[in-house]
């Protein structure tokens, strides 16, 4: 019997990449190939890239110059860049490093088999189209192997909105939602693997429209399963945040209480330049609207500072809007061009002052999380055990609320949903015991 290949994959980004990579180790198992935590002894080495943030490209070029030695040493090594780098760099990543082999889009994936077979020995293979077929029923079933208590599963891909700095509509394409069928057979096939947690996942994924009730619908069937215990989304958009949507935070016991809603800036005059078609009246409304539906809702968010043309005075607006709003988590983030995006093109602000700026946001943030954080001592949540802790017999996993707790008691078992009482609050995490 033949020695298994191996296969590296490096993930960078979002957790629809984490996804996508998981498909691409599967499809790959379907060739012979099987995972390894090395490069070092791998057959084929994959670099699943993500084109958000600052200097992306360059990043993975200097990642790839690190296996120049390897391929050197086993010249069948096969290098591949998928994702939305090789989306957006193309035939440009083969020019800049000859050593990859094969560079597929995150539309193309699942023609990767056959673009290893087809790449090797000088000849490149390269697909950064986006194919009429359906990628998700071109894969393979997934394999019935044992899982982890939590899953990812991505229902929708691609966005519409066009926001002046991302980079998404361009490496990810139009919005594309997948059948409401396709996605309950995948759910139930992970529920059947021990996940008892699914999160699903798209660029914009409250615009999903697979389902004739559109994501809330899903939702509803999706709490139908047996064995499927909690099921989150993410991310969303303020302006596909409908009313069934809304509702089923009320009315669906499996649907958590935790909902990441990017607003991105608390000023109108920014809004408008960003493209984002909505205002922080607006999304200050729709906030009242989910508390009132879920009042223990916790909120997260993703906020730009620096965006060019960014005054004083739209920066005190997105900190007015915060201290209004309260995060229990959060993401901010400095400007950064996009290349071959709108806001590419406009005068930037001074390093300086996004800096600045930059630092009082996170500092309110912080505040706000540890605060809520903190609030939780004394409290009662359910949490999913996912993995061990760094104390023996402790066990870590995560509230309803996504905040991580820990917990020391030989009673608890991986994959165990047990109530817990917080007894103590710590910067990243909450320590319990079972009640």
């Amino acid at each position: 019997m033949a020695e298994a290949k191996k296969l590296y994959i490096k993930t960078y980004g979002c957790q629809m990449n984490v996804y996508d990579s998981e498909r691409m180790a599967e499809a790959m198992g379907g060739q012979g190939y099987v995972q390894t935590d090395s490069p070092d002894d791998a057959d084929m080495i994959l670099l699943n890239t993500c084109h958000i943030r600052e200097k992306a490209a360059e990043k993975v070029y200097s990642e790839l110059g690190r296996f120049k030695g390897l391929k050197a040493a086993k010249p069948d090594l096969k290098i591949g860049v998928a994702g939305c780098v090789a989306q957006a760099e193309g035939e440009e990543i083969v020019r800049r490093q000859p050593m990859v082999d094969m560079v597929v889009g995150p539309q193309s994936y699942h023609r990767l088999p056959a673009l290893a077979e087809a790449s090797g020995g000088g000849t490149k293979a390269l697909d950064t189209d986006f194919p009429e077929e359906d990628k998700f029923a071109a894969l393979k079933s997934r394999p019935k192997t044992a899982r982890g208590p939590t899953a990812f599963l991505t229902v929708q891909e691609g966005c519409d909105k066009f926001c002046a700095f991302c980079v998404v509509p361009y490496t990810r394409g139009a919005e594309v939602s997948r059948p409401a069928a396709q996605v309950m057979t995948e759910a139930r096939d992970l529920v059947e693997r021990g996940v008892r947690e699914i999160t699903l996942l798209g660029q914009n994924v409250n615009a999903y429209h697979g389902h004739d009730g559109g994501l809330a619908g899903l939702i509803r069937d999706l709490a139908g399963i047996d064995g499927l215990d909690r099921i989150r989304f993410t991310t969303s958009h303020p302006n596909d945040m409908d009313d069934d949507l809304i509702a089923a935070h009320g009315e669906v016991e499996k649907l958590m209480p935790y909902l990441h809603l990017p607003v991105q800036a608390g000023s109108d005059r920014v809004l408008k330049a960003m493209n984002r078609k909505h205002t922080a009246e607006s999304y200050v409304r729709l906030i009242e609207r989910l508390r009132a539906a879920r009042p223990d809702l916790l909120l997260s968010g993703d906020f730009i500072v620096g965006f060019p043309g960014e005054t004083e005075e739209d920066f005190a607006a997105t900190m007015a809007l915060v201290e209004e709003v309260r995060y229990g988590q959060c993401y901010s983030f400095k400007y950064s061009a996009r290349p071959g995006t709108p806001a590419a093109e406009r005068a930037t602000v001074p390093a300086a002052e996004a800096d600045d700026r930059l630092q009082r946001l996170q500092a309110l943030l912080n505040r706000q999380q540890r605060e809520i954080q903190d609030a939780m001592v004394g409290q009662e949540v359910k949490v999913l055990f996912e993995r061990a802790g760094r104390m023996p017999g402790q066990m870590t996993g995560k509230s309803e609320y996504l905040h991580a707790v820990h917990v020391t008691d030989p009673e608890i078992a991986k994959g165990d949903l047990r109530r817990v009482r917080i007894v103590e609050s710590a910067p990243n995490s909450l320590a319990g015991e079972l009640v």
